[in-house]
C-alpha cells in the first residue's frame, strides 16, 4: 500500500502555485518602461486629398508618460482598405484612390508589434472651372488695376466694386474691360465664393520650411500658417494624370524670388493649380508662374514677370510693371 507523508503532500501543492505564480509575473510585465516606444501617433488624423492626389502621413513615438520617443526602424506603412488608395510602405505618401468616401482606421505605422492609425478621406478633384463667370478674367481686382508699360493681358480685365484702371494704353487688353458693371461684380461673387471653396479644403501637407524653392512636388494640398515662398524653381510632377490638381494655402503673403520658376512635368496643367493667398501675392523680377492666385488684397507683377493663368483679387489692386504677360491656361 502506498502512502503519502503529511510533508510531500504539502510538497505537491506548494510546487505547482510557486510555479503558476511565476507565470503570472511573467506574463503582468505591464507597459514599457520611460524611453521606451508604448505608442505611435499617425498625422494628419484624418489625411485628406482629391482623387488620384497624395497625402503625405507621418509618425510619432511615445513612451509610456506621454513623451515623445524615437521610433525604432524601420516604420512599415500599410493601408488596410484598398478602396482608399495605396500607401508606400517605406514612405507613408498616400495616393487617394477613385473612390471618394471616409476610410476610418485604414492606415497604419507599425514598428516591432506597435501600430499607431490614422484614417484618410478621399474627396471630389477640384471642378475646373471653379470660378464661374470669374473664369475669363485674366486680372480681376476690387479697387483698380495698374500697369506701367509694356503689359499684355490675353484675357478680360475687370474692376469691381472699384471702377478704374491706369496704363492701359499703352498696356493692352486684348479682351473685354468690366469697370464696376454688373458683370464684374458677379465676377467677385463667384470669385468669392472660389476663395472660400479653396481655403476650406483640408490640408494634406504642412509646407516646413514655407520655401517651395528647389522641391518637385506630388498632386494635393499643401499649407502654410503664415506666408509661402518660391525661390528658384519648384516643379509640379503630374505623374501622368492630367487632371491632377495642387491647391496651395498661405494664411498670408505669396512671394517668389527673381526669376523664380513653377515648373509643370508628368502631364501637370497650369489650370488645374491654385494658389488661395490670406493676403497678397508679389512675383518677383523675371518669374515664370504657372497657375492661378486668388488673393484676399492685393497682387503685383514686378517687371518681366509672366503668368500662365490667372491674377485675381478680391479686395484690393492688382499692379503690373514694365513687360508683363498674362495669358490664360
Amino acid at each position: 500500500m502506498f502512502t503519502v507523508s503529511r510533508s510531500t503532500a504539502r510538497l505537491l501543492v506548494i510546487v505547482p502555485f510557486a510555479a503558476l505564480l511565476a507565470a503570472a509575473c511573467e506574463h503582468n510585465e505591464g507597459p514599457p518602461a520611460a524611453g521606451q516606444l508604448f505608442a505611435i501617433t499617425v498625422s494628419p488624423n484624418p489625411g485628406s486629398a482629391p482623387i488620384a492626389n497624395t497625402i503625405q502621413y507621418t509618425a510619432a513615438g511615445q513612451d509610456a508618460t506621454g513623451a515623445t520617443v524615437t521610433i525604432p526602424p524601420p516604420i512599415v506603412w500599410a493601408n488596410l482598405n484598398a478602396t482608399a488608395g495605396a500607401i508606400n510602405s517605406s514612405s507613408g505618401l498616400f495616393t487617394a484612390g477613385a473612390t471618394k468616401g471616409t476610410y476610418t482606421n485604414t492606415i497604419r505605422a507599425r514598428s516591432g508589434n506597435i501600430s499607431g492609425f490614422a484614417s484618410a478621406i478621399v474627396t471630389d478633384s477640384v471642378p475646373n472651372p471653379i470660378l464661374g463667370t470669374a473664369a475669363t478674367y485674366g486680372i480681376l481686382a476690387g479697387s483698380t488695376v495698374t500697369c506701367v508699360t509694356g503689359g499684355t493681358i490675353n484675357a478680360d480685365v475687370g474692376v469691381s466694386p472699384g471702377s478704374t484702371t491706369t496704363g492701359f494704353p499703352p498696356c493692352v487688353i486684348t479682351g473685354s474691360t468690366q469697370l464696376a458693371t454688373a458683370a464684374s461684380a458677379q465676377a467677385q461673387v463667384d470669385l468669392t465664393a472660389a476663395y472660400n471653396y479653396l481655403a476650406g479644403r483640408p490640408c494634406g501637407t504642412i509646407v516646413t520650411p514655407a520655401d517651395l524653392g528647389g522641391r518637385t512636388l506630388a498632386p494635393g494640398v499643401y499649407c502654410v500658417a503664415s506666408s509661402m515662398a518660391v525661390t528658384g524653381t519648384v516643379t509640379l510632377d503630374g505623374q501622368g494624370n492630367a487632371n491632377a490638381v495642387w491647391v496651395f494655402q498661405m494664411g498670408s503673403t505669396l512671394t517668389t524670388g527673381t526669376t523664380a520658376n513653377i515648373a509643370l512635368i508628368g502631364g501637370a496643367q497650369a489650370r488645374n493649380v491654385w494658389w488661395q493667398v490670406g493676403s497678397s501675392a508679389t512675383l518677383g523680377t523675371g518669374t515664370t508662374f504657372r497657375g492661378n492666385i486668388i488673393a484676399l488684397t492685393t497682387i503685383t507683377l514686378v517687371d518681366n514677370a509672366t503668368m500662365l493663368g490667372r491674377a485675381l483679387a478680391r479686395n484690393g489692386a492688382v499692379s503690373l510693371g514694365t513687360n508683363n504677360t498674362i495669358t490664360l491656361p
